[in-house]
Formats: C-alpha cells, structure tokens, sequence
C-alpha cells in the first residue's frame, strides 16, 4: 500500500487541511500504516498533481488561508482499483523473536527486560484500542456500512495486541523457569521500585 492510498481512505470519510489529516492520521489509520507528518504534506502536493484531491482554500481569521483536501473523482476511481488489486501476504518479521532465538547466547536478563517492555507497550495499545471500542461502538452487531468496516479493522487490532501481549507473557515465563536467578533479580528489582513495569 501506498501512503497515497491511506491518505485518500481518510479524505473519504471527511475532507481535511493538512494539518487536521495528519492529526487524525496519527489517532486511527496510523496504529496500521505509519507516516510522518512531512510525509503527508509532502504526499498531499504530490496526489493534487495527479488530480486525486482537490484543494480549496479556506480563510482563517488571525491566521493564513489553509488548504483543504477533497477526494476526487479521479482519486475515488483509483481508490476502486486499488481496493481491488490483490493484496500481498506481508512476511512476519520480528527483532525480538530473531532475539529470543539467540537467547542461549547471550544476556538473558536483558532480553527479559526487554520483552517486558515489549509487553508492556502491547498491553498498553490493547488498552487504547479496547477504550475505542467500547466508547465508539457500543452495540456492534447493529453496525453497518463504513462504520462496521471501521470496526472489524479495529477488532483485527484488538486481537493483534492481546495475541502479542498472551505471547510476551508466554515467554516471559518461559525465561524466568529457565532462568531462575534472572526471576529472582528481576523480583527484587521490581521490590526496589514500587511502580514496577509489570501490569
């Protein structure tokens, strides 16, 4: 997928400036495809050149006009096509399970730390993702339309991230019974430090 592709998503469910698109981008399509917020501008004067969006310009008060974006017919016709093509089958990859392989060689009560933190960061995710669903789609079973395309995209999140965090977990333990003075540095690190990492 290109970030063209992203961003013309986005512009179909509400035209936007730059500036507001690349803050929306950052709380929903961003936890999927990530970009910075040059990216975007840089990619929004690139999609008007090829007549995807449209840009009007919108007077401020106090402030200079902004420019805001509107999918094309153009745009909405290449999002069509682009719905349509296959999608590739991205390969897994993940550092620290390649990490976790190479265990035996070398600190171990470093790559536990850094699966905790890993777990924690997962955890934390789930957290945002489950706050979302409760908060925006109280009753799913009567959704329909985008706002049902919205969700099941969501659930695909939530399942990732409790996936991940059961695996983390899964590991940790695995480490810790392998490695009983690690778990036991690891128990009194935690003592002396009250707020902990753990959830």
């Amino acid at each position: 997928m290109a970030l063209e592709h992203a961003l013309l998503v986005s512009l179909t469910e509400r035209a936007s400036s730059g500036y507001d698109l690349a803050r929306r981008f950052d709380k929903s399509i961003g936890f999927f495809w990530n970009a910075t917020h040059q990216q975007i501008y840089r990619v929004l004067k690139r999609m008007e050149e090829q007549s995807w969006v449209t840009a009007e310009a919108v007077a401020q008060e106090g402030r200079p006009d902004k420019k805001v974006y509107t999918v094309s017919d153009a745009g909405r016709a290449e999002l069509t096509r682009w719905i349509a093509e296959p999608s590739d089958i991205a390969p897994m990859r993940n550092e620290l399970g390649v990490k976790l392989r190479a265990a035996s060689l070398g600190d171990v009560p470093a790559l536990i730390t850094e699966v905790q933190r890993h777990r924690d960061e997962h955890a934390h995710r789930l957290d945002l993702y489950l706050t979302f669903e409760k908060k925006d789609y109280p009753a799913p079973d009567q959704l329909s339309g985008r706002t049902l395309h919205q969700y099941l995209v969501l659930r695909g999140g939530i399942r990732v991230e409790a996936g991940i965090v059961d695996w983390c977990d899964e590991v940790l333990d695995g480490l810790r019974r392998d490695n009983p003075e690690s778990h036991r540095d690891s128990a009194r690190s935690q003592a002396s430090d009250p707020k902990g990492t753990r959830r």
